[in-house]
């Protein structure tokens, strides 16, 4: 990628930050009227979503295909899905940790909940937790076409592993084919991507206005000290455990590099609060900036904005110890391990996209906590998504870094046939 390209995702960077800025004061200004910007942020974030399906299932069935010509891919894999899972426990942990050091929940009153009422009779029904060949069986799309409609990621991620490493097995000639046809396609929809990318200012302006209008000072003085807690594990997660694991494990990038590169594609996951929409400029970055190979790059992170949720997990448990807190109840080890199983599956579950946390429901119901005062953390779940969503990247991003490694070069002449994705 040329200077003139990296100083304009730099400067893109620079004005995404400003963009939040201007758009939290503008919110606060305006208040409820901030909404009026509502549509703008919401045509952004369609946009994203536009080239989101396509781009997963193009980029994993490439990268998987490019990992499965080399006797390193298993291994990468496994790598991949170990480190997602044990870094998403230890954030489960921390987040537990925390809430039961600090207790953010006491002194709360409950008369907050007739300030955030929304309807909650029947939110259990949302809450059944499938058991675990119902939670396999519903990885395997029936019909993958209803997948890619339907947007389902999990699905499409298996559909597209299978036709990647299926592709392996191929004859040379129509395995090169193969790979070529669908790593082209992921360049396309990168460089669509790019595009909608430079009108992201706009849009964050507009989404940061009307959150910040929306949810003001009233509800957030009131879980400000489980905001500032959540933010202080958050921060042990990032630089402690995820940056740690780089300075020790990573061979392309070093700690300082690590988030000298990282800082832009935090800030974008922050204002859109979105692992999918921010995974272009993450795999962007890791390839041209963490010196992370296009093929681990494609296999890592389109899965990590998936599945890897270290925030989510760690919110999940801190909403779970903070409720149960606010009603003076005191946990049993069974309620605490079921808040650790439900979470850190729940996270793994939890698609890439912004909205409403209603697995915290889930957990909430399994470990025998009251739902009722849920609706003061919905009132302000933008701004934990914001968060959360910063951190999932960054740990997408650090995986890579650490199971390229392992990874084996292909042959100098299948290589030729491999085309360069840049943004």
């Amino acid at each position: 990628m040329s200077e003139k390209k990296h100083s304009s995702l730099d400067k893109l960077g620079i004005w995404i930050i400003g963009a939040t800025v201007l758009g939290a004061i503008t919110g606060l200004l305006l208040g409820k009227d901030a909404q009026m910007l509502a549509p703008m942020g919401n045509l952004f974030m369609q946009l994203i979503k536009m080239v989101v399906v396509p781009l997963v299932l193009f980029s994993l069935i490439g990268g998987a295909a490019s990992l499965g010509k080399s006797s390193s891919a298993g291994k990468i894999g496994i790598l991949t899905f170990a480190y997602y899972g044990i870094t998403t426990a230890v954030a489960v942990a921390l987040g537990l940790a925390a809430s039961e050091i600090f207790q953010p929940g006491r002194g709360i009153e409950m008369t907050a909940l007739s300030e955030a009422a929304i309807h909650v009779d029947h939110m259990e029904e949302s809450t059944h937790i499938p058991g675990f060949w119902e939670t396999v069986t519903g990885f395997v799309p029936t019909n993958p076409f209803q997948a890619l409609v339907d947007g389902n990621i999990l699905q499409i991620i298996v559909f597209a592993l299978f036709m990647g490493f299926a592709a392996t097995y191929m004859e040379e000639s129509k395995r090169n084919y193969v790979l070529n046809f669908f790593n082209y396609l992921t360049e396309l929809f990168i460089k669509v991507m790019t595009g909608i990318m430079y009108v992201a200012p706009i849009g964050v302006f507009c989404l940061m206005a009307d959150a910040t209008g929306t949810f003001g000072y009233a509800v957030l003085t009131k879980i400000l000290y489980l905001i500032l807690l959540y933010v202080v594990v958050l921060a042990i997660v990032t630089y402690g455990m995820l940056g740690g694991s780089v300075a020790m494990f990573s061979r392309c990038t070093t700690y300082k590099q690590f988030f000298k590169s990282m800082w832009k594609v935090q800030i974008f996951a922050f204002s859109t609060a979105s692992s999918i929409a921010t995974l272009p400029l993450n795999m962007n970055t890791a390839t041209t900036e963490l010196g992370v190979s296009k093929e681990t790059t494609s296999f890592a992170l389109p899965l990590g904005a998936t599945i890897n949720m270290n925030g989510n997990a760690a919110y999940y448990a801190m909403a779970a110890t903070f409720i149960a807190q606010m009603y003076g109840m005191e946990l049993s080890l069974s309620q605490y391990i079921a808040i650790i199983i439900t979470s850190t599956l729940g996270a793994v579950g939890q698609a890439g996209v912004p909205g409403p946390t209603l697995l915290v429901v889930a957990v909430l119901v399994s470990a025998g906590i009251p739902i009722d005062a849920l609706p003061i953390l919905f009132g302000v779940d933008r701004i934990f998504d914001m968060l959360r969503t910063a951190v999932n990247i960054t740990g997408d991003a650090a995986c890579a870094t650490i199971v390229d490694r392992f990874r084996e070069p292909t042959a100098t002449k299948e290589k030729e046939h491999e085309p360069v994705i840049s943004a």
